[in-house]
């Protein structure tokens, strides 16, 4: 795909990922190999295309580096802008800044993002293979999302918090900082492994010093290019990231032209609704700072259109932000899962549900609920996930309540009724590939005492461990019942609103009940009681009032037979009295009389209300801090849980918690409450009792792992923890030897082998190649950070071989004279040459940093 009105290349129309970089002004494509590198003095353009059930979502970002000019930044925004028109304005846009990336952005790239200095229009090339003239230090940040920057060749770069990446080419060492957690270590290997594989070719070595006094042969290598380390490390720095009070104060902004002038005018705050919107124009979605939102209607004018990232950079000048906050332009009926998850409700034309429903918005329709085939729920676990289904329901249930604090076996011929006064536990068990699992409901009743709820809680724990700490804990507030806890009471499950089910009652229970039943069969089918008045009533549905003398079952104009046959079911439980079917309008005078007269109740057909808009979404929590902060992992799958974590798996119906084996006391301890904060600091004013569900690690159930892609039942048994990764790099016998020059004087004169290796987790891919880092290769720096004249690079080997720059300049490596280092030619210029070549001295010339160093070399042919 091309544009004749443009400059853009031939666009593929695949899916995956496209990068460019801007060379001369021009869209020229990164090679492949190199995707997840970008130079800090360019500019990129990526477009990410990705399957969803609604077709395909295209999303397209312009990245910006640090160091790069204002023409490629102007250059990269205009390519962006025809882009959008040429791809008809279906792409999401995206403002992306060096060291701010977006969770979508940093998604594609699981390995890491490397930032190198430098840039193309430098003569620097991305792909360079099995290139191994390299000295660099990279500072590796994150657990989730890994960027890895090019830091000065200093002990100065190093925090006690952090990993960092000494890089020499041959070989690299990993160093990973005392107050360093599994999962950085894991991710910093993981970066490690993957410069090994693309950039070297796989003939590399990877060192790890997770401890400095373990690992003495490692550290001398360090200490060789680094210098001896003076003072203490500094302190970690903590990661800048939004807590979640800031993400949840969103504010809209109308933005409209009025007499030539620009007004953006605040229209609304959380929680936002869509009918926000109107076609015609446009709207400046602000969420606490954290990020920017451009909606562009679909009849706002072309100018409009086109001044969206102009506007949205304006905004964030007038608010004082930085400018570094991200930016995301979205069209109208092209809107991503993240601005939608900040509407209460979001409902779009024709969209496909769960099993293949098609709803149309606008029109009355009776809410139906879906049948499915239980059976299926082992062969697709996508299902069980919808349908929010752990099993077919055909498991064993234990129900005790909670009294005096303590749990009180409940008398099984009245399973499945509850009492508002009351809190219970439900322990569900069923089997699965042949051993048992286990569901721990927490119902909490609405007028419970807090001491009750307390104790429901902490019983629940005791009855956890007695079973292995293996159950799903799942917490149930009153009114809020998940659809498997409907299911597992087979169709009677009955909602009494006070009172308690203890032998000794305090009140008497009244006279006169009304109860509301909804259901179409034994898994879906719950009765719960509304106030006892006329202006309960709904047209929809079944009701049943109960009378010292009778049981009426009255049938709403809306009802299906199926559910007039379940209420049947229910009324044998609410009532022994006599049952009098009546059907709306043909009521009774005593049917009014017991409800306290005639009144007005809802009788048009119930409107379809599809949240449409849910896409599960995985965080990983951590309140440590003191604030709540939660980093969200896009395009999750398996491999994100990890165990030294506690996450989240918002799914909108419900949230789950994931409790990793490794994780800390402190995290697991405050996993509930971390959930409850969550729904109640999510902008888009999520109700409170939604269902928290407790998962263990190891044994989560379908309908937990159904929203992962091809879950592997065995990777807590199979996948590889950080030591075994460590360990697997290779053979300590089999290890290469590395030789360091100490003096300067001669790489054989006294060497370091590397032969005891057990504690330095020294491995290589490639025993065969011999590594040789001569201390002149170093620039060293003092711990001051100022260039150190005591270890600049010796003139030349011996100190005797000057040679001419004739010999020298553009010279290929055959065509040199013997003995000279090919990566290092300018050693060998005499003072006077090297300073009539570059315009400094050498000792000038040593104190820039490397990448501009390689360049002014290969721009005189000494490269």
């Amino acid at each position: 795909m091309a544009d004749g009105d443009t400059n853009l290349p031939t666009i593929e129309r695949k899916l995956g990922l496209q990068i460019w970089g801007i060379e001369n002004m021009k869209m020229v494509p990164v090679p492949e190999k190199a995707y997840g590198t970008f130079f800090e003095g360019d500019c990129y353009i990526i477009l990410h295309t990705k399957r969803t059930s609604r077709g395909s979502a295209v999303d397209l970002h312009y990245w910006i580096g640090k160091d790069s000019s204002q023409d490629e930044q102007g250059a990269v925004a205009l390519y962006v802008t025809q882009l959008d028109n040429a791809l008809r304005g279906n792409p999401v846009q995206h403002r992306e800044v060096e060291g701010h990336e977006s969770e979508t952005f940093q998604s594609y790239f699981r390995n890491g993002i490397i930032y190198k200095k430098g840039g193309v229009a430098s003569g620097f090339k991305h792909v360079e293979t099995n290139m191994y003239n390299i000295k660099r230090l990279l500072h590796v940040k994150g657990k989730k999302h890994v960027s890895a920057t090019e830091v000065a060749l200093s002990w100065d770069s190093f925090n006690k918090g952090d990993v960092f990446l000494l890089d020499l080419g041959k070989v690299l060492i990993q160093w990973n900082g005392p107050n360093c957690s599994i999962a950085e270590k894991s991710r910093g290997l993981a970066l490690a492994r993957s410069i090994r594989d693309s950039e070297r070719g796989g003939r590399a070595q990877i060192g790890i010093i997770d401890n400095e006094k373990d690992s003495p042969d490692l550290m001398q290598i360090m200490k060789m290019v680094l210098g001896e380390r003076r003072g203490e490390l500094r302190d970690a720095i903590p990661d800048a990231k939004a807590d979640e009070l800031q993400k949840a104060n969103v504010r809209l902004y109308h933005v409209y032209e009025k007499d030539n002038d620009l007004v953006v005018q605040e229209i609304a705050t959380r929680p936002l609704t869509q009918d926000l919107l109107q076609h015609e124009d446009c709207y400046i979605l602000d969420q606490g700072g954290f990020k920017i939102y451009v909606w562009r209607g679909k009849a706002s004018s072309l100018e409009e259109k086109k001044a969206a990232f102009t506007r949205a950079v304006g905004f964030i000048q007038a608010k004082g932000y930085p400018s570094s906050t991200n930016i995301e332009v979205i069209n109208d009926g092209a809107e991503s899962a993240m601005f939608k998850q900040l509407f209460q409700r979001w409902t779009e034309k024709d969209e496909t549900q769960g099993l293949g429903k098609v709803y149309t918005t606008g029109k009355i329709a009776k809410v139906e609920q879906v049948k499915f085939d239980t059976t299926q729920l082992h062969a697709r676990p996508e299902l069980a996930a919808e349908q929010r289904m752990v099993d077919d329901a055909s498991g064993e249930i234990e129900v005790w309540r909670i009294e005096d604090l303590q749990m009180q076996p409940v008398n099984p011929k009245t399973y499945g009724q509850f009492y508002g006064g009351d809190c219970y536990l439900v322990l569900y068990t069923y089997l699965r590939s042949g051993r048992p699992h286990y569901v721990l409901y927490m119902w909490q009743g609405r007028h419970a005492s807090v001491d009750e709820i307390t104790a429901c809680a902490l019983n629940a724990i005791e009855l956890d461990k007695k079973h292995g700490d293996e159950a799903v804990q799942v917490r149930v507030t009153m009114g809020k019942e998940p659809t498997h806890f409907l299911a597992i009471f087979k169709g009677k499950l009955v909602i009494y609103e006070g009172g308690t089910s203890r032998a000794q009652k305090s009140t008497p229970e009244p006279a006169i009940r009304l109860f509301q039943v909804r259901g179409t069969d034994e898994m879906n089918t719950k009765a719960t009681e509304v106030p006892a008045r006329a202006s309960s009533l709904n047209s929809n549905d079944v009701f049943l009032l109960t009378t010292s003398q009778v049981c009426y079952l009255w049938c709403g104009k809306g009802c299906s037979g199926d559910e007039r046959e379940m209420a049947k079911m229910v009324a044998d439980i609410v009532s022994k009295r006599d049952k009098h079917t009546i059907l709306e309008g043909q009521e009774p005078a005593e049917f009014w009389e017991a409800l306290g007269g005639k009144a007005p109740y809802a009788s048009e057909k119930r409107f379809q209300e599809q949240i449409t808009h849910y896409q599960p979404r995985l965080f990983e929590c951590s309140n440590q801090t003191g604030r709540f902060i939660m980093t969200e992992v896009v395009g999750f799958c398996q491999e994100d849980l990890d165990e030294d974590d506690v996450m989240l798996l918002d799914t909108w119906e419900e949230i789950f918690l994931w409790v990793g084996k490794a994780s800390n006391t402190y995290e697991r301890n405050e996993a509930i409450a971390s959930a409850k904060e969550y729904l109640k600091t999510h902008p888009a004013g999520r109700d409170l009792a939604t269902p928290i569900i407790l998962v263990k690690q190891g044994y989560e159930p379908l309908n937990f792992t159904g929203w992962f892609n091809a879950w592997d039942p065995y990777k807590w048994s199979d996948g590889k923890s950080y030591e075994e990764m460590k360990n697997s790099l290779g053979d300590v016998s089999a290890i290469a030897e590395i030789k360091v020059d100490l003096n300067n004087i001669s790489l054989n004169k006294r060497t370091l082998s590397m032969t005891n290796l057990a504690g330095s987790s020294m491995a290589s891919a490639s025993p065969e190649y011999k590594s040789h880092f001569n201390h002149s290769d170093s620039n060293s720096y003092s711990n001051s950070g100022n260039y150190n004249s005591n270890s600049s690079p010796s003139l030349v080997p011996n100190g005797e071989e000057i040679y001419s720059r004739e010999v020298l300049m553009n010279k290929t490596v055959d065509e040199l004279p013997e003995g000279v280092d090919p990566t290092k030619k300018e050693y060998y210029l005499s003072d006077t040459d090297f300073h009539d070549i570059f315009g400094k001295s050498k000792d000038e010339f040593y104190q820039m940093p490397k990448w501009k160093q390689q360049n002014e070399k290969k721009q005189y042919g000494l490269f």
